[in-house]
């Protein structure tokens, strides 16, 4: 395929990009690369993060500001960044993980719309983190959908939709990688037939509808008395955060938390009967016990301490064996 040539296919339109995260961040370097002229990209404001609270600006900010788009962070989309917003004179305004629910007065200014990328089968997964929630429920197959915007919560008209396979071991950060890339390339094809009034939306099936589950820093706190496959599609969900953890009662009384960093899923329960959250050696594997199957540990991460594999930290701690995880 000729490069340059497909670059200079770009429609000639004026583009306003809205989003956040890295997610949202490789959707807008594929516009930049096909050309599209990218008037401004909004973004939420900078935050503080880490024990430091240093401010740090979103992925898509820091993409904008070395292509030298204007970057836009407003609170809130009062009078004051609608007259902004309007002296962009967008003609579309392209959504990907912005973070806001954007008001009536936005959605109508483009005239070909409010085009939102959202990285599961719509109707299906509706809301935030659609990616872990799809991994959380064990789905074989999900998807990315281009939707036209209204004033609901993922509810626009479909204007095309993509499925992909999701691997048995894929965790949150390959299956986002994948759906980025995926994503970018269906809104790449489907960007000039939409322009050029070739293709047209259609409405959703809401009664197929289903919501998100929202991601909290506790949901990573195994409960053993659940089966291993469940928890085995949790840790591939919230890696890298929160992350699954349980914690360790040691003989000395502490209580520590203990972070799995990397487990892998065994579906059948051994013939020796153990306690829920038992940890036991296995042939040379280390696991713990689950309410049908067992968790193996492969590497594991002690809080104060550095993350090591299973089999050192159980030379370090051999007490460990035998310990009841809760």
């Amino acid at each position: 395929m000729d490069t340059q040539k497909t670059n200079s296919e770009a429609p000639k339109i004026r583009v306003v990009f809205m989003g956040t995260p890295a997610f949202a961040q490789s959707i807008l370097a594929s516009l930049i690369d096909r050309r599209y002229n990218i008037v401004a990209a909004y973004t939420r404001p900078d935050k503080a993060i880490g024990r430091k609270q240093e401010i740090q600006e979103s992925p898509v900010k820091q993409l904008a500001g070395k292509h030298a788009i204007p970057v836009e962070q407003p609170e809130r989309f009062d009078e004051e960044t609608l007259r902004k917003l309007k002296e962009y004179k967008p003609d579309m305004i392209v959504v990907v993980a912005y973070g806001k629910i954007l008001p009536l007065s936005v959605l109508k200014i483009p005239g070909f719309g409010c085009i939102n990328i959202h990285p599961s089968l719509l109707p299906k997964f509706r809301g935030p983190s659609p990616i872990q929630n799809a991994l959380i429920s064990g789905e074989e197959t999900t998807g990315t959908t281009i939707m036209l915007m209204d004033e609901g919560v993922d509810s626009g008209d479909i204007i095309a939709q993509k499925v992909v396979a999701i691997d048995a071991d894929e965790r949150y950060p390959e299956l986002a990688e994948t759906l980025a890339n995926e994503s970018a390339a269906l809104l790449l094809e489907t960007l000039p037939a939409w322009i050029e009034r070739r293709i047209t939306s259609q409405s959703q099936d809401a009664s197929q509808a289903t919501l998100c589950q929202l991601i909290e820093r506790e949901d990573g706190h195994i409960l053993w008395n659940t089966d291993a496959v469940t928890i085995y599609n949790a840790y591939r969900a919230l890696y890298p955060w929160p992350g699954m953890y349980s914690i360790w009662h040691r003989e000395d009384g502490q209580r520590l938390r203990i972070k799995l960093i990397r487990i892998a899923c065994q579906k059948q329960s051994p013939q020796t009967t153990h306690r829920l959250g038992e940890v036991f050696e296995l042939g040379e594997k280390i696991g713990v016990q689950t309410s049908s199957g067992v968790i193996l540990l492969e590497e594991v991460h002690l809080e104060g301490k550095t993350v090591a594999p299973i089999k050192e930290f159980v030379k370090g701690y051999p007490q460990f064996i035998g310990s009841v995880l809760q």
